[in-house]
């Protein structure tokens, strides 16, 4: 079934069908799956994990400029390679959409640009077409100098802006992360 909003008139009112409300929120991806979603010419993936210092959390909110939504204690950060070349790097961010975390895997080339995002987890009530492929194309090419913003350079989704405003940031926080470790150059 389609789990799109669905209008049925009863009484000659108009009353919202239970399936409008199912499965905006949910985990649809594991951390592990994303390097080969987001990379699928990828032959080889290697995985680490860096703990969030004090100094590296400075590091990053000097280059974001802009304090994030949501700090998390340590980022998964996967290398895609093909061949031995490398491909580009994935990191696992998490940032607030209206009052939960929503948690992106970051698809990022070494040129420091977005290659791709897919979102993980999903856990707000409204909002989940951010999920979207289509919607998430608009994040390729972008960089740090990109604002990443509704209404700016990304195409809005009405009464998901939170969660759209959440997506630029995480793709931000991502590069952000990534320049700071020394992983692009920047």
């Amino acid at each position: 079934m389609n789990r799109r909003r669905f209008l049925h008139a009863v009484g000659g009112a108009l009353v919202l069908a239970p399936s409008a409300t199912a499965a905006q929120s949910g985990t649809f991806m594991a951390a592990d799956d994303a390097p080969r979603v987001l990379f699928p010419e990828g032959s080889a993936v290697s995985k680490r994990i860096i703990a969030l210092t004090p100094a590296l959390q400075q590091d990053i909110l000097t280059r974001l400029g802009r304090r994030p939504s949501l700090w998390e204690e340590a980022y998964p950060i996967y290398a895609v390679t093909r061949e031995g070349l490398p491909l580009g790097q994935v990191v696992i961010v998490e940032e607030i959409g209206k009052h939960r975390p929503i948690t992106f895997a970051v698809g990022v080339e070494a040129s420091g640009a977005v290659h791709d995002i897919v979102v993980l987890a999903y856990r707000e009530a409204y909002g989940g077409e951010i999920r979207d492929k289509r919607f998430l194309e608009q994040y390729r090419g972008k960089t740090m100098a990109a604002p990443m913003l509704p209404y700016r350079d990304i195409i809005n989704i009405s009464g998901a802006t939170m969660s759209v405003q959440a997506t630029g940031q995480a793709g931000h926080k991502a590069v952000a992360v990534l320049l700071a470790l020394g992983d692009l150059a920047g």
